[in-house]
């Protein structure tokens, strides 16, 4: 059993994603974060980030105790490692999608991030902050888009853990001022990849846990969100 400390983020959808393409037993524990659910104690033991997602595995390989992990790219890594699928256990190939998982995780994840916060959240809007972000977030989607030009998936020939950590971040590409007809590579990797019964799967449990699917921003989220001391 995977217990998952879970919010309907892009960060949180990766790990819904592997969890139901690998068909693993897992137990969503949703952790409201324009709540402040994050800053719970019993929440911080397995994330000291206050960042979700978090897992909870309670029958790791090594028969020990209960096994706590934070940050997506670890949690991701981790389970395809214990499932033995969606990352080869050696070779080239699994430094192929292991440094596209990286990629999203210092790239595109962040400048994306930003971009969001800075076109949507930010409560005094700075042209020159949106400007960069968007920018940024464009560069990213044409490097995605050139590697897609000769490979189905992000990494290759299969799919992998670096398609499961991307997709989510090019889902809400409306949000980030981008179009995907700019990036026919790359709508065509979406496309498929959205249409896999397990993406659809994470993402009605997504609709059944926070049916608007995003943080009303309310002073209370604000504050939670951007305002940490």
């Amino acid at each position: 059993m995977i217990d998952l400390y879970y919010w309907t983020t892009p960060n949180g959808h990766k790990i819904t994603l592997f969890l139901e393409e690998a068909g693993l037993d897992y137990r969503i524990h949703p952790v409201n974060i324009g709540k402040g659910e994050q800053f719970a104690p019993e929440f911080l033991e397995i994330a000291p980030n206050n960042r979700i997602p978090a897992i909870v595995d309670r029958a790791p390989a090594d028969g020990g105790q209960p096994l706590s992990l934070f940050e997506s790219g670890a949690i991701l890594e981790y389970l395809a490692d214990k499932s033995g699928k969606f990352l080869p256990k050696s070779g080239r190939q699994r430094y192929r999608v292991l440094q596209w998982l990286y990629w999203q995780m210092g790239g595109l994840g962040p400048m994306a991030g930003q971009n969001h916060h800075f076109r949507n959240y930010a409560p005094k809007k700075i042209d020159y902050a949106i400007e960069r972000y968007i920018n940024e977030t464009s560069r990213l989607y044409r490097v995605l888009d050139k590697q897609l030009d000769d490979n189905d998936f992000v990494a290759g020939d299969d799919y992998s853990i670096a398609d499961m950590a991307i997709w989510p971040w090019i889902k809400p590409y409306e949000k980030q001022g981008q179009d995907l007809e700019d990036y026919p590579s790359l709508q065509r990797w979406f496309e498929r990849v959205g249409a896999r019964e397990a993406v659809i799967r994470a993402y009605e449990k997504a609709e059944e846990i926070n049916p608007q699917n995003n943080v009303e921003m309310t002073d209370e989220a604000r504050k939670h969100l951007f305002g940490q001391q």
